[in-house]
């Protein structure tokens, strides 16, 4: 890790720092997004991260409720340790735990949680481009969606939800993982521009909800004006505002 180039960077308006590598995967809108549209459990709850990289998304929960605890799970043992150090950098170790290990590994007795998030890799072995050794870990996974969704539901208490971001093309192969193991499915489109098809949804499914399941309006990223991001968004990206699950 001694050579690894990295940058410091400034996150929700300057509340947060992460430091992270400069190449490989970095934290980047769906990772805001996803921590903006995690709901925050009642106070002492826990919520667990599967796949944390080097911690924002766990930041960015924490610093809006102080009295919520988190833990996130990253197999990359170095990246784990930059999480470590983001963590501390930001004094959040009394909120927030690293466990260096799989998430989905059945063997890891991290007890149940109150919310469990993740933004998994997006392709399969046999899927896309070959991306760069430095981001594969992120980008491709061995196990199937089938396997994530049955082991991070499994971690649920009864009535919490597990929320994940994912490319818009796998979300038949997200419902199906959902259905028989998680009720009350929301959908959540997030699209480029209005007048664009979604390459983004974010979705959650709550642990014995019977509630009917919901298609929402979603979020837009950019309008035509010219402005980096929407007025919704760049809130959002700030730490002003959560994503709106009550949105039709």
């Amino acid at each position: 890790m001694a050579d690894l180039e990295m940058t410091e960077d400034a996150l929700l308006d300057g509340r947060i720092r992460v430091r992270q590598p400069a190449r490989g995967y970095r934290v980047n809108v769906d990772t805001l997004l996803l921590a903006a549209a995690v709901e925050t459990p009642r106070d002492g709850g826990r919520l667990l991260e599967a796949g944390c990289g080097v911690g924002a998304a766990l930041l960015a929960i924490a610093i809006r409720n102080e009295n919520v605890k988190l833990v996130g799970v990253e197999r990359d043992q170095n990246i784990a340790s930059i999480s470590r150090e983001n963590v501390a950098a930001n004094a959040m170790m009394h909120r927030i735990e690293i466990v260096t290990g799989d998430a989905l590994d059945r063997a890891l007795h991290l007890g149940v949680f109150d919310g469990v998030f993740a933004n998994p890799p997006f392709d399969s072995e046999t899927e896309g481009r070959a991306p760069a050794e430095s981001r594969r870990y992120a980008h491709v996974s061995n196990v199937p969606l089938d396997a994530w969704v049955a082991s991070l539901a499994d971690r649920l208490t009864g009535g919490a939800a597990l929320t994940m971001i994912h490319r818009a093309a796998k979300l038949p192969d997200l419902l199906s993982a959902f259905d028989g193991r998680l009720g009350g499915v929301e959908v959540l489109p997030v699209r480029t521009y209005a007048d664009m098809e979604a390459k983004r949804v974010l979705l959650r499914g709550r642990k014995g909800s019977r509630a009917p399941f919901k298609l929402l309006k979603g979020i837009d990223l950019h309008d035509r004006s010219g402005s980096k991001h929407t007025a919704e968004v760049e809130a959002i990206l700030r730490g002003e505002r959560l994503i709106n699950w009550g949105a039709g």
